[in-house]
């Protein structure tokens, strides 16, 4: 049995080792200084109708695993949205801001501490045995990041005849288990506004699986809809309530389904053939 689970170990650490490295690239990357691309101008008078959706992302999906990894940040300077967004915030060069409130700022260490991170003292027995206060400092765990809500505006140009979306804020929201409560449970840690980051996203890399000389960008995935998800939210007349406080279980991921049908149907109602 040691002989064979051996070799085995083996290979797994050489295959490991293999993925950690990095030579550099064949050619120049330009990605890093890219630029978003700036919206359209758009008037008041241009919108003829919008309506506004709450949008939940969950990044364990396939199809979003772009924005979820890598874990820690790769050789070649490849790292995840969360890092991307977290290292903005702790530098002071972008702002984050309140779950309630979009206009108020929040710190780089209450969102750290959100995440199951920052400075905790406890008591550690020294070599005589008495009860000292140490400060252990604890890593933010960004892995535990695992979903995204997305505040949309749908609007109609009648200027260009053109049904179009812009996001207007994202915010994580940290899954993980709470020993507590002895249950997983769900923290929305904060929102940031997403043209504020749009330069910064446009400049970090993200991966094609598709071409590994065809990167995109983190912008390119928001701006050309590269991610699946479901509506959580609609703007309504009860305060924008959520779906799931009106309904439950399957019947909330049909509604979800029926405002998404709504919009496409409200879209191609708007021609006439």
């Amino acid at each position: 049995m040691k002989r064979i689970i051996l070799p085995g170990i083996i290979l797994l650490l050489f295959s490991s080792a293999v993925f950690s490295q990095s030579f550099g690239d064949i050619y120049r990357k330009s990605i890093e200084e890219n630029a978003a691309i700036p919206y359209p101008f758009l008037r008041e008078a241009d919108v003829s109708w919008s309506k506004r959706m709450w949008r939940l992302i969950d990044l364990r999906e396939k199809m979003n695993h772009p924005l979820y990894y890598p874990l820690s940040k790769r050789p070649d300077g490849r790292q995840s949205l969360i890092k991307v967004i977290l290292g903005e915030v702790e530098a002071g060069n972008l702002n984050a801001y309140d779950v309630d409130d979009m206009n108020v700022s929040v710190t780089y260490s209450d969102i750290e501490t959100k995440m199951g991170g920052g400075a905790d003292t406890v008591q550690v027995p020294d070599m005589d045995g008495n009860m000292r206060d140490t400060v252990i400092y604890e890593a933010a765990k960004e892995d535990e990041v695992k979903q995204l809500m997305l505040l949309e505006e749908w609007y109609f140009d009648k200027k260009h005849s053109t049904m179009d979306v812009r996001i207007i804020g994202i915010s994580p929201i940290r899954v993980f288990y709470d020993p507590q409560l002895g249950r997983m449970s769900r923290v929305q840690l904060f929102w940031i506004r997403f043209e504020d980051f749009r330069d910064t996203f446009a400049s970090h890399e993200a991966f094609n699986r598709f071409n590994d000389a065809q990167r995109i960008s983190f912008d390119d995935i928001f701006m050309q809809r590269r991610f699946s998800g479901t509506i959580y939210a609609e703007s309504n007349v009860f305060d924008d309530r959520l779906i799931n406080q009106y309904k439950v279980g399957k019947s909330a991921l049909f509604e979800s389904e029926r405002i998404d049908n709504d919009l496409r149907t409200f879209e191609h109602d708007l021609w006439e053939y």
